[in-house]
């Protein structure tokens, strides 16, 4: 895709904010593999985070809350996402699941099948936590 002819009368400041990022997924996954599960840190911008889940292993979060917005995407195999009122609801491949800042929930993993989830995060959190096992 082209630039339109303005951008390139922008000052050298703005055009750099323009520069995409790239992250290459098998190089993080190189240094990222947890046993029976993987979480990895995709992007971490300004305004929003972005975090790979997969894996076999029974895996269910702790039900918590966060001061950030989250969606959570599934891209193959079945979550079971539980909010703060208790209304469950089994989410399949390219469902998607909103989470509110403060708002209680969790989400699980059977184990039944390999499962893979993108959340993204509002704005960036710190990945930290995911990396530490």
């Amino acid at each position: 895709m082209l630039l339109p002819p303005e951008v390139f009368t922008l000052s050298s400041i703005v055009w750099k904010e323009l520069i995409m990022t790239i992250t290459k997924f098998k190089e993080i996954l190189q240094d990222s593999q947890k046993p029976g599960w993987t979480r990895l840190s995709l992007s971490q911008a300004e305004n929003f985070s972005v975090g790979y889940f997969s894996g076999l292993e029974v895996h269910p979060s702790a039900s918590h809350h966060h001061d950030y917005e989250q969606l959570t995407i599934v891209l193959l195999g079945h979550l079971k996402v539980t909010g703060g009122d208790g209304t469950e609801c089994r989410l399949s491949q390219g469902d998607c699941a909103y989470f509110a800042p403060h708002e209680e929930h969790h989400i699980e993993h059977s184990g039944e099948e390999s499962a893979v989830r993108i959340d993204v995060f509002a704005p960036a959190r710190s990945c930290d936590s995911w990396m530490t096992p």
